[in-house]
């Protein structure tokens, strides 16, 4: 049990860091919330074991000593995760995981007006997903500092990689605000992503806190033109911001209301991570 990994939520991002340890030889069990995730890691040759971090008492989940990465998101609504307070009563019941790394959001900060930022900026979460993931936080802070284990945090920025892209979006011909509207955001590929997640689990000290972004933001509509130029699709139209109030989703809306770029020295310096995709073209010759 001493050197066993457990990923919670072993989703996208999981399932390929499970993989990684899976492939060294290590033991790792992904924590999923259906039979048919547990039948899809068991196709891969990963451990899998089934919980919904909804319910109320989850049993116990073998996490005693454990190293164990939190990638389980919070519920689709409210301003609290109570899943993340689910797996600390776990903890506190059953016994205490020796290390925690556990991936939140960038969107924390709230709208920083374009400026760049690093982990020093004020949290200032204004869209409820993002509220959610600081309570996550806060509720693990909380935890680690009554335990005396470790927790290290990861602001995740937009993931993108195979199967990770606004393809069908864009297919489909939605619009997306034009150039001078559109706010900056931040980006991985997850591959580094989960280069990440090993060095925090492994080198960063205890109440490490780390954006995890490549470096390079842009505007989110060249986001959009450089994937559809990569896939040889048609660029969506331009709208202004104005338009966008009328045609574009509200979950789109929230996302155009916040622009930031981030900066991920302490990731580079601290944990020594060297990016296999420093920035979306070259993330996107790997893809294509």
């Amino acid at each position: 049990m001493m050197n066993e990994q457990i990923v919670v939520g072993c989703g996208y991002v999981g399932t390929r860091l499970a993989r990684h340890y899976r492939e060294q030889g290590e033991a790792v069990t992904g924590i999923v919330r259906s039979e048919a995730g547990v039948a899809r890691l068991e196709q891969l040759g990963i451990k899998g074991r089934r919980c919904d971090l909804a319910a109320e008492d989850l049993g116990d989940l073998g996490l005693a000593e454990a190293r164990v990465f939190h990638f389980a998101p919070p519920p689709g609504s409210g301003v609290q995760d109570p899943h993340t307070r689910h797996l600390v009563e776990v903890f506190e019941r059953y016994g205490h995981p020796r290390r925690v790394v556990y991936i939140s959001t960038t969107g924390v900060y709230g709208d920083c007006a374009g400026a760049w930022i690093d982990e020093t900026h004020p949290v200032a979460p204004v869209a409820a997903r993002s509220q959610r993931r600081l309570d996550a936080e806060e509720t693990l802070r909380s935890w680690s500092a009554a335990s005396g284990r470790d927790l290290v945090i990861l602001r995740v920025a937009g993931i993108y990689g195979p199967d990770r892209l606004p393809l069908e979006r864009i297919r489909a011909g939605t619009p997306m605000v034009r150039p001078q509207d559109a706010p900056y955001t931040n980006r991985i590929h997850v591959d580094d992503l989960v280069t990440a997640c090993i060095a925090a689990m492994e080198r960063a000290p205890s109440g490490g806190l780390y954006n995890a972004c490549d470096g390079h933001p842009s505007t989110m509509t060249d986001y959009f033109l450089d994937v559809a130029a990569a896939t040889g699709l048609p660029s969506p139209p331009l709208i202004s911001l104005e338009e966008a109030a009328d045609r574009l989703s509200e979950g789109m809306l929230s996302y155009l209301s916040e622009s930031r770029r981030l900066r991920n020295d302490r990731l580079r310096d601290e944990l020594g991570l060297v990016f296999r995709y420093p920035s979306l073209a070259e993330g996107l010759r790997g893809l294509f």
